[in-house]
């Protein structure tokens, strides 16, 4: 199989919703963009294949790391083996047998974009292995939680953060429009963005986390309230845990507000890099407003989830106003009320 495969077909059977976003980011940024989704998404199925051993897991994504780090693939073979036979679902064995096609593909890449995408793995990668090293169950027996809001704070530039340094930095080093930019406060902006992202995932998926082992509500300020991270455990704690999964809203808010700064510091001309960030972020923010609308964010029986016809009008929507700030923003102002009403 072919590399335009690897970041075509098979990108889009594991990258869920990214694979839209990556469509319509500009074509000189696609190749950085896209490989260094899939090869997170490799390392991201290396510590999810729950039919290894936890210590067995941690010792292959640090295989993984080793050979980002040193370009070199040899190490490659030996996940491979041990791991694409314990994938039940196809596409992530697929992309587990084929890691050394992709390390080819990346060492393919300038020495710039190389640097780049190894940055922004490596540290995607320090998330999942503090994911494996802070919760030692796979089931709600074993739950444990995050200590603080700044280990909490920590996680989400592990896992999202880190990616508005680095969406920041391949965007400058390939498109000239971009040459005016204040690079640092711009990588800040692109951190809270990533952040809010991540704060929206955190919210949404808290009582299934819960029910595999982990709480990323900080043990601290549940302690605060009364509360002990099993006690999340039934859905009748919602009372009074409302006080805190209200802050932490207005958190993800705060950083959604400096995702959008970042939005419309885009030139307009550049239509595709602006419409990379609006859908991810309106989408955002219009599960931030189902969260918020929910009656009990504890409650495992209540999906939530943007309707996909939502979606597209979302996409259809911005596609028509992309060129215009006050267009867009009248539209985040109309999503944002939306959040606020509901708190």
């Amino acid at each position: 199989m072919n590399d335009d495969d690897l970041l075509g077909a098979l990108l889009r059977r594991v990258s869920r919703s990214f694979y839209l976003t990556l469509r319509v980011v500009p074509g000189d940024v696609r190749q950085p963009i896209g490989l260094a989704y899939l090869l997170a998404r490799a390392a991201d199925t290396i510590a999810d294949t729950a039919l290894i051993d936890r210590a067995d897991r941690l010792k292959y994504l640090e295989l993984f790391r080793e050979a980002l780090r040193e370009s070199e693939a040899g190490r490659l073979g030996a996940i491979s083996k041990a791991l694409a036979g314990s994938q039940q679902v196809a596409a992530e064995r697929e992309l587990l047998t084929r890691l050394e096609q992709a390390f080819t593909l990346f060492r393919s890449l300038s020495p710039s974009d190389q640097s780049l995408v190894r940055g922004v793995v490596l540290t995607l990668t320090e998330g999942m292995v503090m994911d494996l090293a802070t919760f030692p169950g796979e089931d709600e027996g074993r739950l444990v939680a995050l200590e603080t809001r700044a280990d909490l704070d920590r996680y989400t530039y592990y896992v999202a953060g880190c990616v508005g340094e680095f969406w920041t930095d391949i965007h400058i080093a390939h498109r000239p429009s971009l040459a005016g930019w204040d690079r640092e406060a711009m990588k800040r902006r692109g951190v809270r963005f990533g952040k809010g992202l991540q704060m929206t995932n955190v919210l949404r998926d808290l009582p299934k986390d819960l029910r595999i082992g982990r709480c990323y509500l900080p043990q601290q300020e549940l302690q605060a309230l009364g509360l002990q991270p099993a006690d999340l455990l039934d859905p009748t704690a919602i009372v009074k845990v409302k006080p805190l999964l209200h802050s932490l809203l207005a958190l993800t808010l705060d950083h959604y507000q400096e995702g959008w700064a970042y939005t419309l510091a885009i030139p307009r001309r550049e239509i595709r890099m602006r419409l990379a960030c609006v859908w991810p972020l309106f989408i955002g923010i219009e599960t931030l407003a189902l969260l918020a609308r929910s009656p009990n964010l504890l409650d495992p029986g209540v999906v939530i989830k943007v309707p996909r016809g939502a979606v597209y009008g979302i996409m259809a929507r911005s596609l028509a106003i992309a060129g215009s700030d006050a267009a867009l923003d009248r539209y985040y102002r109309r999503l944002w009320r939306s959040v606020a009403v509901s708190e």
